[in-house]
């Protein structure tokens, strides 16, 4: 059994090998050869009179691997001065987060590796929109708009940059240091053109791909801005709104997210980004949680493995808008990509060693 830790995770998982390892396993779903369970949500009240605390799982499996990924979160929604409301959330104190993804052998039920989520779930979703950009986007592309500087911002352009020759960036976000942060550092990693600007709208003018990564609960770009040829890739579900959506002309959503339980007290459909969330708290309570836009009903929507298998079409002309949407199959990619992680940790003797009888028990369970 192996604990490997984010820098464990970071010296052996690289964006090319990430985006090969999905691959094969969401096409492994087409031919039934691995399965995932959609994210579910359970908000339970918590300390802060504005938030609250959230547990989330997903699980999948694929090439021998199952993997469970746990996250332990406190959420709130704090309220910009130009009244745009994003998510944020921490463990225990702010700056401290607690993600886990568990390995097994699916073959023996072994118990193999407990790995921190931070670094392996970045490039994950990364790799995940470099799929669909290598499926979706013009083959000329290369010049990017990224709306958002955060550590998903940076995963998504490294894999833009795996599956197509980027010259030119162009980067907003709220804060302004942080953008040019974001410009300086990935201009250096990666030998491109990468500059910050000042709006949303100058950060998707005139460029192939339109990518948004950002915190937001609110959509982030607006109608008018998208434009022909173009291909979108957004990280949230709340960042896209129908009057955007309406404007693709090729929709495609990584996998299937649905979760066809009916609302109760108990369950519900408009709370957060997963599509069903389990919820407890007094009337009072609930008044703390923001209602997500769900408005937008992709669920009719071809997938990944139906535009990979012919049964749905992808991009047929350079004018065509396409749009890819990463939620889903999200199990399988913790498993595919958790499963590469701990093969190269094993054979490169990293990570800290735990005994596997400690995770095993002679009662019956």
């Amino acid at each position: 059994m192996l604990l490997i830790n984010n820098d464990v995770v970071a010296k052996v998982l690289s964006m090319d090998e990430a985006i090969a390892v999905q691959e094969a396993a969401f096409a492994a779903l087409a031919e039934g050869q691995a399965i995932y369970r959609p994210r579910i949500d359970t908000y339970v009240p918590c300390d802060r009179e504005d938030g609250y605390y959230r547990f989330g799982s997903v699980e999948g499996a694929s090439g021998g691997y199952y993997a469970v990924r746990l996250k332990s979160d406190i959420v709130h929604w704090p309220t910009s001065p130009d009244g745009s409301q994003q998510e944020n959330k921490y463990c225990v104190q702010p700056g401290t987060f607690c993600g886990l993804v568990i390995l097994y052998r699916s073959g023996n039920g072994e118990p193999l590796a407990i790995m921190n989520d931070g670094y392996l779930q970045h490039v994950r979703v990364g790799a995940a929109a470099g799929i669909g950009t290598r499926l979706l986007a013009r083959e000329d592309a290369s010049t990017v708009g990224m709306i958002g500087s955060g550590g998903m911002a940076r995963t998504f352009l490294e894999a833009y940059c795996v599956v197509r020759k980027i010259k030119k960036v162009k980067v907003f976000s709220r804060n302004p240091d942080n953008r040019r942060l974001y410009a300086n550092e990935m201009s250096r990693l990666l030998g491109i053109e990468v500059i910050a600007v000042d709006s949303p709208r100058e950060a998707v003018r005139g460029v192939d791909i339109v990518s948004t990564c950002t915190d937001s609960i609110k959509p982030t770009l607006e109608p008018e801005w998208i434009e022909p040829g173009m291909h979108v890739v957004n990280l949230a579900p709340h960042e896209i709104s129908p009057a955007v959506a309406a404007r693709f002309d090729v929709k495609v959503q990584q996998g299937r997210e649905e979760i066809n339980l009916p609302e109760s007290p108990s369950f519900r459909h408009d709370v957060g980004g997963g599509r069903g969330v389990f919820v407890m708290g007094t009337e009072e309570q609930l008044k703390r949680l923001p209602r997500a836009n769900k408005k937008l009903k992709p669920g009719e929507w071809p997938v990944y493995t139906d535009v990979l298998t012919g049964k749905a079409p992808g991009r047929t002309s350079a004018e065509q808008i396409t749009h890819y949407r990463t939620v889903g199959n999200w199990g399988v990619q913790f498993s595919s990509t958790g499963g590469l992680v701990y093969e190269k940790a094993k054979a490169a003797g990293l990570g800290h060693e735990l005994p596997t009888e400690w995770f095993l028990q002679d009662i019956r369970n």
